[in-house]
């Protein structure tokens, strides 16, 4: 068992061995996890949590790399979440980005962790939010979270970040692929990044065509910026910062990043919530209450519907 309290502390000091142990308590759901969770909950709330996807291929490694070095010539502490796809046969990430982060890796204002999906659909690992947390008590002033590589519904980054960031390069038909996975509506800054590209212009003005036909702003509503980069060079890098910096100081102003922290906040009680609620429900397989249910369901006495009520009133009841 860890000495949660002493690896918290370790941890404000910037230690990354304690950060290591903390988010790979969450990753392997620890019975230690609640403790945890209650020793971080009054030290979190003060990084800036930004998202970065888009299709594989359009240098989201090398686009968060060049933010991090950008973050630290400001000063700030950055934590890197990069989240890769799962090996089928480890069950560990498959890629590990911070290959292409290495630049970072002796730097103790930088910590980067590589994690698995695990089968969580959506773009995410499902110990995301957690780790989120860990490195928000760890003393991070910006989060940057990697997503595997947008498809058509891994969007789930909107509900996590501050600030979503979705990245398209150039001859890869993103403009397409964008209105089809939904990234359209979860963008708040838009990167064109290998602009060095034929085609980059064409790409902006295609997206901010797009962008134009699905608007329904009124006056004074966030319009999303949209930045050319070439990411390997660090060219468009600052400007991208400063969208950034500029949808926080919006939000900031209108109350919006309060009112998404307090929505991923419910989002991840309702989760919680959810998930203890199907491991009862799986514990039940053989259980005599769903051999009773499931009789009566037969034998037309009860619909699924009102046998699923007297399941769920059993179990909050018990």
């Amino acid at each position: 068992m860890q000495d949660v309290s002493s690896l918290v502390a370790q941890a404000r000091e910037g230690r990354p061995r304690a950060v290591a142990r903390l988010i790979s308590l969450v990753e392997g759901a620890s019975p230690q996890l609640r403790e945890v969770m209650a020793a971080l909950a009054p030290l979190t709330g003060n990084a800036y949590v930004v998202g970065l996807t888009g299709s594989p291929g359009v240098g989201k490694s090398t686009s968060t790399s060049a933010l991090v070095t950008a973050y630290r010539k400001q000063g700030r502490r950055v934590g890197v979440l990069a989240v890769d796809p799962s090996s089928p046969f480890s069950g560990g990430a498959l890629l590990g980005d911070r290959v292409r982060m290495s630049d970072h890796a002796s730097d103790p204002g930088v910590y980067i962790r590589s994690m698995a999906t695990r089968g969580h659909l959506g773009g995410l690992a499902w110990a995301a939010p957690q780790a989120i947390r860990v490195l928000d008590a760890a003393g991070c002033d910006v989060i940057l979270v990697e997503t595997v590589g947008v498809g058509q519904s891994e969007v789930e980054i909107a509900s996590q970040a501050d600030t979503s960031v979705v990245l398209l390069a150039p001859g890869m038909g993103d403009g397409i692929q964008a209105a089809k996975a939904g990234i359209l509506e979860i963008g708040d800054v838009y990167v064109v990044n290998k602009a060095d590209r034929d085609g980059a212009d064409a790409t902006a003005r295609e997206l901010n065509h797009m962008l134009g036909l699905g608007e329904s702003r009124g006056p004074g509503d966030w319009r999303p910026p949209i930045v050319k980069t070439v990411a390997a060079r660090a060219e468009g890098v600052d400007e991208v910062v400063e969208a950034l910096e500029k949808h926080r100081a919006w939000m900031e102003e209108r109350g919006v990043l309060a009112e998404r922290r307090r929505s991923r906040a419910a989002r991840e009680v309702e989760t919680i919530a959810v998930t203890a609620l199907r491991e009862r429900i799986g514990d039940l397989h053989g259980d005599r209450r769903l051999s009773a249910l499931a009789e009566r369901i037969v034998a037309g006495e009860l619909d699924p519907y009102r046998a699923a009520d007297e399941l769920v009133a059993g179990l909050t009841e018990g």
